[in-house]
């Protein structure tokens, strides 16, 4: 890959403003062009766009080989963490003047710093090679 692109946690942040952007446009699709009920829209939306996101943060920022299974359901997972997060955050930051917009905002930021490292070290980690044992003659 050429220059600045050699670093995943600049690939990590195109593929989320990709991401975001399908998950907008599938939403704003099926909201505004098909008319559906905003929550049917924003949950298929965001079930597409969790399918394009897993699928390129996996191959295009972490050039992973991992086993599908294995991270598919460690992705899971952290989707789930997140958005039990991303609740308190915004909820505990609308109880204040700042509002639940602020709070989506740091909920946001919290999410991506997070995000890269547990993807990097966790998600799409290669499985660690267990040791030969070395057995005493």
């Amino acid at each position: 890959m050429p220059g600045i692109l050699r670093n995943s946690a600049i690939r990590y942040l195109i593929a989320g403003g990709a991401a975001f952007v399908v998950d907008f446009a599938l939403l704003a699709l099926f909201r505004q062009v098909f008319g559906w009920p905003t929550w049917i829209a924003a949950g298929t939306a965001f079930v597409l766009s969790f399918a394009f996101t897993y699928t390129v943060q996996r191959v295009f920022s972490f050039e992973s080989d991992t086993p599908h299974g294995r991270s598919l359901l460690r992705y899971t997972a952290l989707v789930v963490f997140n958005t039990a997060a991303t609740a308190g955050i915004v909820a505990l930051v609308d109880l204040t003047d700042a509002g639940w917009g602020l709070g989506k905002v740091v909920a946001t930021i919290a999410t991506t710093v997070w995000n890269y490292f547990i993807y990097r070290y966790w998600v799409f980690a290669e499985p660690k090679v267990a040791e030969p044992t070395r057995t005493e003659d």
